[in-house]
């Protein structure tokens, strides 16, 4: 059986079971309102994955991995608690759209503004 081109997770657990992250053909992954704290640095094998959607959980900085997902056009982490951003989102070459809104934790990092110059929109 092939892996599904999108995933909504409703999570009991509060954090993204290891299963996820061997899902190879994954292109869209929706946890939002999930009270994570953070993602494991295996989020990195998803290749494929084209949006992430984090909105409302607890997350408070992300993996250095995420830089490795470079079909990804968007993320979303809209009302997150987050302390800092990986640099390695910066070098996302397909990143579209970086939503940052009702994150007020964040000093926003000085490579955001070299992806909105690039045409990635990014909401803050």
């Amino acid at each position: 059986m092939s892996d599904p081109p999108a995933l909504h997770l409703n999570l009991w657990k509060h954090r993204l079971p290891e299963s996820v992250t061997r899902m190879a053909n994954l292109i869209e992954l929706r946890a939002s309102g999930n009270r994570l704290t953070t993602l494991p640095d295996s989020i990195g094998r998803l290749l494929r994955l084209r949006d992430l959607h984090l909105r409302n959980n607890e997350i408070s900085s992300l993996p250095e991995s995420v830089g490795k997902l470079q079909a990804l056009r968007q993320i979303n982490l809209r009302g997150n608690p987050l302390t800092g951003l990986p640099a390695s989102i910066a070098a996302l070459p397909r990143l579209e759209k970086l939503d940052l809104r009702w994150v007020d934790s964040l000093a926003p990092p000085p490579w955001v503004h070299h992806l909105e110059v690039r045409g990635c929109a990014v909401y803050r």
